[in-house]
């Protein structure tokens, strides 16, 4: 029997902005924010969301992420809403980014509110205004309290998007611990690089090594990829969306990992063969509790696991690669290409 306890899910920031929607369309139509509001996800699931700080056609949500860290959790998701001058028109208030490079799926210029939550609220308002009788022309501008200093801690200065977080979700569910949203920030990420003409990117496994790799090579931070532990969540996707220079940077035990193969670089999905280390320096490592510690015995492996990663990741890409291998100080252990 399985005691593992069972993490607790939650809903994106899209899902919240939807429900606040809602809420803020009866508001505005009907006279009174209701106390709670259900909504449809896109895979036809309908949670219920309680309405925080209602207004004459304001509403707010708190954002629960459930048993996942995630950054905005417990923010306020707010949205007012008035009626435009035809259609619906999306608006970035107070702590919601605008974006300001190309690649992402919304255009320069726009509020950084993504197209499934678009879509969710699109859909809301159809059908509130088919309910009440009314023109679907609402403005709706969606903010998040405090998002400004939240959105410091996420991928989204890099990626261009200023002043205030994104309003994001596909599902509109989070599910705890997933890798989905880190690797989905990966992707946008070479689409903004791709976008800007960069010929040049590199991903790192933590900010030790990216700072070492984007002062080696006098990187823009837009260039810089969050590649964490994903390395084959960032090599396929530049398989199919190609960079003519790839730089891949980390220490020594991930670096090992992916130079044996490994493309989830996690303590828990992959682990450092000390066998195989031993066979390619011809030294006895098996007794090596890291791969750290393999390489203080034996410096030259540095080198070796530089080039043999150089190879793993030449075989999934169709780019000049090179690499760069460090040790937990960030010194330089060994570069390869």
């Amino acid at each position: 029997m399985d005691d593992t306890p069972k993490l607790r899910r939650g809903w994106t920031t899209g899902a919240c902005a939807t429900a606040a929607c809602k809420a803020a369309l009866q508001g505005l139509w009907g006279g009174a924010v209701p106390a709670r509001v259900t909504i449809r996800l896109p895979k036809g699931e309908t949670p219920t969301f309680e309405i925080v700080n209602p207004g004459p056609a304001t509403a707010g949500v708190l954002k629960d992420a459930g048993d996942d860290p995630d950054v905005t959790h417990g923010a306020e998701i707010r949205v007012s809403v008035a009626p435009s001058g035809g259609g619906v028109v999306f608006r970035a208030g107070e702590g919601v980014g605008t974006v300001t490079k190309p690649g992402l799926p919304i255009a320069v210029g726009e509020p950084a509110i993504n197209p499934v939550p678009r879509a969710m609220m699109d859909e809301v308002v159809a059908e509130l205004a088919a309910d009440y009788g009314r023109a679907p022309d609402v403005e709706i501008t969606v903010s998040v309290p405090g998002g400004a200093a939240l959105a410091a801690k996420t991928w989204n200065p890099r990626l261009g998007i200023a002043g205030g977080l994104s309003i994001l979700g596909t599902t509109g569910i989070v599910r705890p611990f997933s890798c989905a949203a880190w690797i989905a920030s990966i992707h946008r990420g070479i689409d903004v690089a791709r976008a800007d003409g960069l010929s040049h990117v590199a991903g790192c496994t933590g900010a030790t090594s990216e700072r070492v790799v984007q002062a080696l090579h006098g990187l823009p931070d837009h260039a810089m990829l969050d590649m964490g532990d994903f390395a084959g969540g960032m090599l396929k996707y530049l398989r199919r969306h190609p960079i003519d220079r790839v730089t891949v940077g980390g220490g020594i035990g991930k670096m090992a990992k992916l130079a044996q193969g490994a493309m989830d670089l996690h303590s828990g999905r992959s682990q450092v063969d000390f066998m195989a280390l031993s066979d390619w320096v011809g030294a006895d490592l098996t007794g090596c509790n890291t791969a750290l510690e393999a390489v203080t015995r034996v410096p030259a492996l540095a080198g070796v696991v530089a080039k043999r990663a150089r190879a793993q990741v030449e075989t999934m890409i169709d780019a000049r690669v090179d690499t760069v291998v460090i040790d937990r100080s960030g010194e330089v252990l060994a570069r390869e290409g």
